[in-house]
Parts: structure tokens; C-alpha cells; sequence
């Protein structure tokens, strides 16, 4: 009988010993696992063979993480029992793990206590616990209400050119992907949605369900109780900002390339040139061809990628705050204000420094493993740092390097993934233990900058 409980007891112990942020991690790292072994089985493959480990382990790290990068096509390679997993994989990815482990307790009843609840916190990006099921479960509820809606319009249009069920299929599947800021798609041949670049429907369907997936669901449910905070504030004029900025560069840049715009109409021009400022932050999804794109146009996506979506949605990338926040500061200090102000407000000090601190982890990041990239695939940097920026900000454009990476390459490209979809902070708070600190205060001394 002892024995007994101490087998049932180690578990629990633990599960206690890991921390929220580690609890996080080991999550994603066992949904990506399951996921890879699933894609990994013969069945799961159009040919009915196995394939190889590697490639089911990349295509579910990059279906878990909301991705979209792939080195076997996703409709040709899969069987449709493999685009049922790597859907799910999609589902729980957008969600997180935390969020989809929630929902599998509220279906079954079971009791949500303190420990998980602050792990659901830390996995939102909020500061409390109080209310957080209640916003889990809204969270659940606004993204099904939202895919559900796009897969009806989806699936009207593609009845126009395909049976029913298999509209339906497509329409479900481009959804959820479109949402979730996936990027993955069922129409074959790496093609993406090129074959869709001056259809309205299809556009437009897609720029909505990848806006509102990565505006996040704080700032959708202050839209919704019609208050704006001053997060959602910010996220919306950034969004906005970024949105229009991208259209307008990427307009100008792209008008007179005849293998992009320079060769659709203009109505084509406007849906091509918009979708493009948008599935970059951070959804995957392209209508034109990527690797015929100007270099300052690949630059300009990369910087849109790097900063990717907003907290608390599915998007990836750094987010759209913490790129402002080092904004408000560089502001505060041209002006000589002593704090930095957004709205007419003061920004703590606390956000102030995990935002510089994250923007600075993620440029030495996302460059060492370019280089890194660059040097096992022996390509040009910016192609490698193109892969790297949307690998990182959990994106899935792709120059076409992908398909390409050797062995070494995929696990660069996994590991930037990874890293990307559960944050550096995360991945630093689980991988180094925090410990009490006295509180000292230290002498001031001063450094010449500048």
C-alpha cells in the first residue's frame, strides 16, 4: 500500500516542482511529441508510409507553435487522418496548452485550483487570477464563435468550385488556420492561397480572421463592453499604424515588379498589397510569390514579423507593446521628460524594462540563429534571416528556403520556433530558476553613453 502511494504521489510532486513558466514549456514540448509520433504513423502519410521522424517532429513544432513553416507540403504529403492532427495541433497551439487543458476540464468537470489558475495567468500574459476561468472560458467561446463564422463564409465561397463536404473541409480547416495565425493551407504545392490573389472573399475573410486573432482577447473584449483601456488603446494605433505603413511601402515598393503587383489589375493590386501588410503579424498566408519579392519588401515583412501581433492573442513575434514601449522611451527621452508617456499616461518602470529587455533578447536571438542558419545551409543572410524572423515570430513566409533545410537546419529552424511561440523571458524564467534576492539598494555611479 505504501509503495502504492508513493507511485501515485510522485507525479503530483511533480508537477508541484515546476514552475508556471516551466509548466508552460514541458506543456507545448508534450503536445508538439504526441503530435510528431501521430505524424510520424504510416496512416497519417497520402502514401501510406512512415515519414520520417524529423519532418513529423518539424510539422508538428510548427502546427503547436501556430506557425506555418513546412518542409513536405501540407495537402500533398498528409493523409487527411494527418491534416486532422496537424489541425488539432493548430486548435490547441492557438489556444496554449494551458487554455486547451482548461477546456478539457471544464467539459469533464473537473476542479480548476490556485496553482493552475496562475499558470493560466502567466500563459495570458495578466497580472492576477481573479476572474481568469471566468476569461478562460470567454476566451474558448470567442475563438469557436469567430472560426465558425469564417469557416461559413469560406465555405460558401469554395462551394462554387469544389462538393460540399469537401467545402466545408476547406473551409473549417483555412478558418482555424486563418485565426490561430497558422498559416497553413490544403491547396498543395507550397502555393498557399497564390491562386486566390484577386478574390474578395477570400481576402478579405482571411485579413479579418488574422486581425482578430492577433489583436488579442483583452483588447476584443474591451471593444466589445465598449471601453478602451489603455493597452488596447495602444495595441489598436499600433496595429493600425503598422498596418497602413506596411500597405503603403509595400505598394510602392512592389508596383513595377512584374513578377508581384506589376502584373495584376488594379483591384488585385489593392486585395494583394493590404494582405500582405497584414499576414505578416503573424498568419503565413500568401497570395503572391514570396521569392519574387524586391529585397527592401522582404525587409520591411521581416520587420513586421519580428514585431508580429499583440499580447494574449495568437499571434506571434514580440508583440506590438513591447515594440512601443522602447518607442515611448527613446520619445521621453528627445523631449527630456523624465518617464515615458503613452496616452497621458506613465508607464511603469517594471513594463519599461521587460520591454527593452525583451526586444534586445529577441535581436540577439533571432541574428545568432540566422547566422547560424546561414552558415549549415550555406545561403545568402538574408534568406536565412527572412526564415529565422518568421520562424521566431511564428509566422510561416518563406522565401522557399524551407522545403530545402538540411537535418541541422530543421532543428535550427525548430528551436527558433519553439523559442518563439513560448516566449524568451518564459524559456529564461523556466531555465534559470529565480531566486529570493535580499533587497538591497546600491550605490548610484554613473556611466558616459552616447
Amino acid at each position: 500500500m505504501a509503495h502504492d502511494m508513493s507511485v501515485t504521489a510522485r507525479p503530483r510532486a511533480i508537477r508541484l516542482a515546476l514552475s508556471p513558466s516551466q509548466t508552460i514549456i514541458v506543456g507545448f514540448a508534450a503536445v508538439i511529441l504526441v503530435g510528431a509520433v501521430l505524424l510520424a504513423l504510416p496512416v497519417a502519410s497520402a502514401s501510406g508510409r512512415a515519414t520520417p521522424f524529423l519532418t513529423a517532429l518539424f510539422t508538428a513544432t510548427s502546427a503547436t507553435c501556430v506557425t506555418g513553416l513546412v518542409v513536405v507540403d501540407t495537402a500533398d504529403h498528409y493523409s487527411t487522418f494527418g491534416e486532422l492532427v496537424i489541425l488539432a495541433l493548430i486548435q490547441v497551439g492557438g489556444f496554449g496548452y494551458m487554455t486547451s487543458w482548461a477546456l478539457l476540464a471544464l467539459l469533464l468537470g473537473w476542479k480548476i485550483g490556485l496553482r493552475e489558475r496562475i499558470v493560466l495567468s502567466e500563459a495570458q500574459g495578466l497580472a492576477y487570477t481573479g476572474g481568469i476561468v471566468r476569461f478562460t472560458r470567454r476566451i474558448i467561446l470567442g475563438a469557436v464563435a469567430f472560426e465558425a463564422a469564417g469557416a461559413a463564409v469560406l465555405t460558401a465561397r469554395f462551394a462554387a468550385e469544389m462538393p460540399p463536404g469537401r467545402a466545408l473541409y476547406y473551409g473549417v480547416f483555412h478558418s482555424v488556420s486563418a485565426f490561430n495565425n497558422a498559416g497553413f493551407d490544403l491547396m498543395g504545392g507550397f502555393r498557399s492561397l497564390t491562386g486566390y490573389v484577386a478574390d474578395p472573399v477570400v481576402n478579405l475573410t482571411v485579413i479579418g480572421l488574422v486581425i482578430l486573432g492577433g489583436l488579442g482577447f483583452t483588447v476584443l473584449f474591451d471593444l466589445r463592453e465598449r471601453r478602451v483601456s489603455l493597452h488596447s488603446k495602444t495595441v489598436l494605433v499600433t496595429t493600425g499604424a503598422l498596418l497602413g505603413g506596411a500597405a503603403l511601402l509595400i505598394g510602392l515598393l512592389e508596383h513595377d515588379n512584374p513578377a508581384t503587383l506589376g502584373a495584376l489589375p488594379w483591384p488585385a493590386r489593392v486585395l494583394a498589397t493590404l494582405f500582405h501588410a497584414v499576414t505578416p503579424r503573424t498568419a503565413g498566408f500568401n497570395t503572391l510569390d514570396i521569392a519574387s519579392l524586391t529585397e527592401p519588401t522582404l525587409v520591411v515583412l521581416a520587420v513586421l514579423m519580428f514585431i508580429g501581433g499583440s499580447p494574449g492573442g495568437t499571434a506571434g513575434g514580440i508583440k506590438t507593446t513591447t515594440f512601443v514601449a522602447p518607442l515611448a522611451v527613446i520619445w521621453s527621452s528627445i523631449q527630456g521628460t523624465p518617464q515615458p508617456v503613452l496616452f497621458g499616461r506613465r508607464l511603469p518602470e517594471t513594463v519599461v524594462n521587460k520591454a527593452v529587455t525583451l526586444a534586445l533578447l529577441a535581436v540577439a536571438f533571432v541574428v545568432t540563429m540566422a547566422i547560424a542558419l546561414a552558415i549549415s545551409e550555406a545561403t545568402p543572410f538574408l534568406p536565412a534571416l527572412f526564415e529565422t524572423v518568421s520562424a521566431f515570430g511564428t509566422v510561416g513566409l518563406s522565401t522557399g528556403l524551407t522545403p530545402q533545410l538540411s537535418p541541422l537546419g530543421r532543428v535550427i529552424v525548430i528551436v527558433t520556433i519553439f523559442t518563439g511561440r513560448v516566449g524568451l523571458l518564459t524559456l529564461a524564467f523556466a531555465l534559470t530558476r529565480r531566486l529570493q534576492q535580499p533587497l538591497l539598494r546600491y550605490p548610484e555611479g554613473r556611466i558616459y553613453v552616447g
